[in-house]
């Protein structure tokens, strides 16, 4: 569930925008804030079957936004390059000089940022 819930989360911040109002509220209810179907069915007036449906469809949706897109996997790609540059820059770093290795580490910071 923790694996789904971060998943689902990454792709919200990168595609909720996308959802409708209503989805991108029920996502955020229900993964950020941790309430139940029944909570969320509540607080909208609605069925619990309506709100699961809701979900599902908004989760389709983010993921047909990343299959189509691939923005997060681009992300998580480019960041674990940058996580192996800065083990290799913290290698090397007794090797270069103090200058070029503020500039390397500067740079390799405002990459992940």
């Amino acid at each position: 569930m923790l694996e789904r819930t971060v998943k689902i989360g990454l792709l919200f911040d990168f595609y909720g925008e996308l959802l409708t109002d209503k989805q991108q509220q029920m996502i955020k209810l229900y993964f950020y804030q941790d309430l139940s179907l029944g909570e969320i069915a509540e607080e909208y007036g609605i069925s619990r079957q309506a709100v699961y449906d809701n979900l599902k469809r908004a989760e389709a949706a983010l993921e047909e936004y990343e299959s189509k897109l691939d923005l997060l996997e681009r992300y998580q790609c480019r960041k674990e390059k940058l996580e192996k540059l800065r083990e290799l820059i913290e290698k090397i770093s007794h090797q270069i000089s103090e200058q070029d290795l503020e500039a390397l580490e500067k740079l390799t910071s405002e990459l992940l940022d």
